[in-house]
């Protein structure tokens, strides 16, 4: 998912590169703002020398550990699905999985910047006190949510009745949500710990935990398919509340001494300030509110495309191909931080993370061509997911419709990164609105209108709405570095 640090200072690169980029990132972690969180003025917490401007070569190193860990986290979707596609009734359980996840990051999203605000925010014992209060309310707000969710006059009216969810998926789906009810807390509570490990420049600590968190979920799968007679949804759902849920208690263990340290007082100094509440209610509230708004789509999408053609066989290849597809924007999404960090004073190093963006982009898009456009896509949609041929040739086209989608979230990735350093971020929150709305838009008349089958109707629309948020973004972006 996108993690968009407004509030964060300027950040420069560091010259040394040590051992795959961790010291690398671990400097660039720690150089933010120390004064006001909400001030603008950039302040290199290593240094204050003049820093050499990033080269192709730095920026890959810089940019790979975090794409490691993004992929990683991208290879849980695969996984799954050729775990569920494996078991008895694949196509219901595919759907009623897709359906599940759709819901439980969509009632995630208002704690998933937690990790951002604790990255800009926690600046000594007082801030982190009142961040962890704050974040805490939320995570305890997300689970209360999906318990309402999962009551069955509420459950009834809004998955097979508004959503149009056919009835096998719907009971499949509610069966998986139970699974799912300690997800969201474990997400918000990870976060949060994982902002702090950032804050501090312990970014190794992170991937480790996405280390953890993909063995445990992997376990969890394991366990479920060999030795659990459930339906494939519930494994599915059971294993990622697992994984969350182990990477929570060890982000809690790796951030202990860290944690210890900030209520020891280390990180107070002459620049400490006593923030509010209200401080950090203004600052989060635009994330929350983008990563709210982002995360409708496949909500949004999950509701048309019961209600288009052929809705059970939809439902069931788009967790597959979705997987697939942000398996190959994975990398792209890891270049906003990445951006973010090294774009520089006034957009300085802007021509060279352009130069390095190109390449990843025709990289990236490439690598999903040559899935959707060869045999590999039997390979894959067979032999890897365990498709059945009449699910893998649903599947292909809407594969092929989302070949241009890697490179455009490179782009976006970029265009984010030029906001945040202009410190224009209510302008991603307008774009990523815009996003959602021409996805609905596009369903509408290609699922509806042209009676296009619902998964191909809802990856073209998927498409489309990425493309006007770009075009939006450049419109913007473009002005704020000419200015």
């Amino acid at each position: 998912m996108p993690c968009f640090l407004s509030g964060l200072g300027t950040l420069r690169l560091p010259v040394r590169i040590e051992r795959g980029g961790f010291s690398l990132i671990a400097e660039s972690a720690r150089m933010v703002r120390r004064a006001d969180p909400f001030s603008s003025a950039p302040y290199n917490l290593m240094s204050d020398a003049p820093i050499a401007a990033p080269t192709q070569r730095s920026i890959f190193f810089f940019w790979s550990p975090l794409a490691a860990t993004w992929v990683m986290m991208a290879s849980e979707g695969p996984f799954l699905a050729a775990i569920i596609a494996r078991l008895p009734d694949p196509t219901y359980n595919l759907a009623a999985h897709g359906v599940a996840f759709a819901l439980a990051i969509l009632i995630e999203a208002p704690v998933i910047m937690l990790m951002s605000a604790a990255t800009s925010l926690v600046k000594d014992r007082v801030s982190f006190i009142k961040l962890r209060n704050f974040s805490r309310l939320l995570c305890v707000g997300t689970t209360v949510l999906l318990l309402v969710l999962l009551t069955p006059p509420v459950y009834d009216l809004l998955i097979p009745g508004v959503m149009g969810v056919p009835k096998e998926v719907a009971r499949l789906t509610y069966g998986a949500l139970w699974f799912m009810l300690p997800w969201p807390s474990a997400i918000g509570y990870r976060r949060f710990l994982q902002g702090v490990l950032i804050r501090s420049g312990k970014t190794k600590l992170v991937a480790y935990g996405t280390l953890i968190r993909l063995g445990a979920m992997i376990v969890a799968a394991l366990v479920g398919f060999l030795l659990l007679e459930i339906p494939g949804a519930w494994v599915g759902a059971m294993s990622l509340a697992t994984g969350v849920t182990i990477e929570a208690i060890a982000a809690r263990f790796m951030a202990s001494r860290t944690v210890r340290g900030i209520l020891d007082g280390e990180m107070d100094g002459s620049e400490s300030r006593d923030i509010t509440y209200s401080d950090i209610a203004r600052f989060y509230y635009p994330l929350a509110l983008t990563s709210l708004i982002g995360l409708t789509v496949q909500p949004l999408l999950t509701f048309f495309m019961g209600r288009s053609i052929s809705p059970v066989e939809s439902l069931a290849v788009f967790p597959v191909v979705h997987s697939l597809s942000f398996f190959f924007r994975s990398m792209g999404l890891a270049y906003q931080d990445t951006a973010i960090a090294l774009m520089g004073h006034r957009f300085k190093n802007y021509d060279a993370l352009a130069s390095f963006a190109l390449k990843l982009g025709i990289a990236t898009s490439a690598g999903l061509a040559l899935v959707a456009f060869t045999p590999l896509s039997e390979v894959y949609f067979v032999t890897v997911s365990g498709l059945s041929p009449e699910l893998t040739d649903f599947a292909l086209t809407p594969t092929r419709v989302m070949v241009m989608l890697p490179a455009l979230s490179v782009l976006l990735s970029l265009q984010r990164a030029v906001l945040v350093e202009g410190r224009r971020t209510e302008l991603i929150t307008i774009a990523t609105a815009l996003e959602v709305l021409t996805v609905a838009v596009v369903f509408v008349a290609l699922g509806f209108g042209m009676e296009l089958v619902g998964a191909t109707a809802a990856f073209s629309a998927f498409l489309g709405g990425r493309l006007m948020s770009n075009i939006y973004l450049a419109w913007e972006s473009r002005g704020m570095r000419s200015g």
